[in-house]
């Protein structure tokens, strides 16, 4: 998979594994990462489908409709990816904490619902629920931010609360931050995305 990889300067940091919205790519959320947390690692990603042109992780089928059986096959890819990856630039598997957005947050949220060791925890910008028909695996202690928006047109608010509560029944502790923005990625949620971490 295209991506950057930038080592960070604390070895007990995370690494943070960056994943963009719709038509982005890897270099769209790197001043995130540094803005949450300026010593930590960086894998930031770019989605392996296109759609028109833009640059996704898995395909859809509508607006907010999911090609299931992708998701699924694009999930291991990256599940396997982030493996491999860490061998690479022998960084600590188990200390991976994923920071997405849109689409990007979907993924990450698929990792999270698929496999109980993928991810330490994550930040997620307007997500949706990535499968209603899954049992998700033991996610005892794993923290999870959202950020949503209580007038988002692409993710309704029952989408953030339904993955809230989800996840939390898997085990997860999760912090659900609501903004008023639509479906954009804004510097307040972002701080409150920062607050959240430095508190982990």
């Amino acid at each position: 998979m295209e991506h950057i990889f930038q080592q960070g300067s604390r070895p007990a940091s995370p690494t943070f594994l960056m994943l963009h919205g719709t038509g982005g790519n890897e270099r769209d959320l790197l001043p995130l990462a540094g803005h949450i947390d300026p010593s930590a690692s960086v894998l930031s990603v770019r989605g392996n489908v296109l759609e028109n042109g833009m640059p996704r992780f898995f395909k859809r089928l509508a607006e907010g409709v999911f090609d299931m059986e992708d998701l699924a096959i694009r999930t291991k890819e990256l599940y396997d990816f982030i493996g491999q990856a860490s061998e690479k630039y022998g960084f600590d598997r188990s200390n991976v904490i994923a920071v997405g957005y849109s689409n990007g947050a979907n993924i990450a949220g698929n990792l999270l619902f698929t496999y109980a060791d993928a991810l330490k925890g994550a930040i997620l910008h307007h997500p949706m629920v990535p499968n209603r028909e899954t049992e998700l695996p033991d996610l005892t202690g794993t923290p999870v931010f959202i950020a949503a928006g209580t007038n988002d047109p692409i993710c309704p608010a029952e989408e953030s609360t339904d993955l809230e509560k989800l996840l939390q029944n898997a085990g997860a502790k999760v912090e659900l931050h609501w903004e008023s923005n639509g479906h954009q990625l804004t510097m307040s949620e972002v701080e409150a995305a920062k607050a959240w971490y430095s508190k982990l």
